[in-house]
């Protein structure tokens, strides 16, 4: 072959390989699928495993909610109310959010004209922030005093105290505070519980980020985020609680949330053995127990006369969640707020005396002026 003729030959093949290569990549890229793509908080597929499913629409047996919040209840639809519980099979729910003095007066007034006292009940309110004037101890004391003549059936403490009440000076209020020493010796000589929400879930205080199990939650709500000066470390919170529990044990103290450390039962274990006077609440935790249903279990089986029901804000279809998770064997199933938990539950089955404990005899223990007659079956 001469050499044009071979020049020639080469810059065919060189425009044939183009072509090809083109036919090539069109073929490629038209086989592709567009990647789809979403936010975290978008992807929450409905799961395919099939297993036996149980919803219960109401409580197998009678119980009292003792930690839940109707702020005006001196002028609410409690007609309303009784239908709910009546359909929920809750005998008693008792509004934490009494107030106190005037204000708690007024609701009870409404209770009782309703006719629904032994249906209703309250636990009454302080303001801790006038605690550096001279009066301050004396009233607060009378106004417990007065509030539990009137129907309180104890005290409820929010969180504000020990996050962001302050004295005069500034000056965070503890929640151990030697001030309030008076307080506490108060409620244990008048028989009442005090039931205290310390703190807040623990990753509030963690990094926000990719290892925080309440990422979406702080995203939504990102005013719940705290760090070690807003106002102090978790664990001293809650250690100031503990020392609260410790320094009056002839007071009984209802650890809201289970103190926060449902997510660890073993160490929760260890405190109520070391703190006799201590119980714990299941509010807004359902979730933490039904995703450990062995060691849930355990905890309920060995500690059944330590915890109380509670669900905290009040949502009629809610409830339904929490008997799901204590009374069936159910599998792998949702909370209802992914926010709070994006995991699957599982039910523990608890044993009929161990929820009737939960439900409604460790309340009776504890606030014996409840109206046990609901119960007499039950016993």
């Amino acid at each position: 072959m001469d050499l044009p003729s071979f020049q020639n030959s080469a810059q065919h093949m060189k425009q044939l390989f183009w072509i090809l290569l083109s036919i090539a990549s069109t073929s490629c890229l038209s086989a592709q699928q567009p990647t789809p793509t979403m936010d975290f908080e978008e992807y929450d597929p409905p799961s395919s495993l099939v297993v036996p499913e149980h919803k219960p629409t109401q409580a197998k047996f009678p119980f009292i909610d003792i930690h839940s919040h109707h702020w005006r209840m001196e002028s609410q639809d409690l007609d309303k109310l009784i239908r709910e519980m009546d359909t929920m099979n809750m005998a008693i729910v008792n509004n934490l959010s009494g107030r106190g003095g005037k204000a708690l007066k007024a609701m009870v007034d409404h209770v009782n004209q309703s006719g629904y006292a032994n249906r209703i009940t309250f636990f009454t309110n302080i303001e801790w922030r006038g605690i550096d004037a001279s009066d301050w101890l004396e009233n607060t004391l009378k106004q417990i005093e007065y509030d539990v003549s009137i129907g309180a059936k104890g005290l409820k403490i929010y969180k504000s105290q020990g996050m962001s009440d302050k004295d005069s000076k500034g000056q965070r209020i503890a929640v151990n505070d030697v001030r309030l020493d008076p307080i506490w010796k108060k409620c244990g000589e008048l028989g009442i519980p005090v039931l205290i929400h310390t703190a807040d879930p623990k990753q509030f205080w963690e990094p926000h980020d990719a290892n925080n199990e309440r990422w979406l939650e702080l995203k939504l709500r990102p005013n719940r985020k705290r760090s070690d000066t807003d106002p102090a470390p978790w664990e001293q919170l809650i250690n100031e609680q503990l020392d609260l529990f410790r320094k009056h044990p002839k007071t009984t103290f209802i650890a809201a949330h289970m103190a926060w450390f449902a997510s660890d039962l073993a160490k929760l274990s260890s405190l109520l053995d070391e703190i006799p006077n201590m119980y714990v609440e299941i509010g807004a935790v359902i979730a933490e127990l039904g995703r450990q249903p062995r060691m849930a279990n355990l905890f309920l089986e060995k500690y059944q006369d330590r915890v109380l029901f509670g669900k905290d804000a009040y949502a009629p279809e809610e409830f339904l969640t929490y008997f799901r998770v204590l009374e069936t064997a159910d599998e792998y199933f949702p909370y209802y707020k992914r926010y709070h938990a994006f995991w699957r539950m599982y039910g523990l089955d608890l044993p009929d005396e161990v929820l009737k404990k939960i439900y409604f005899k460790n309340a009776l223990k504890i606030v014996p002026s409840l109206d046990a007659s609901f119960f007499e079956q039950w016993n």
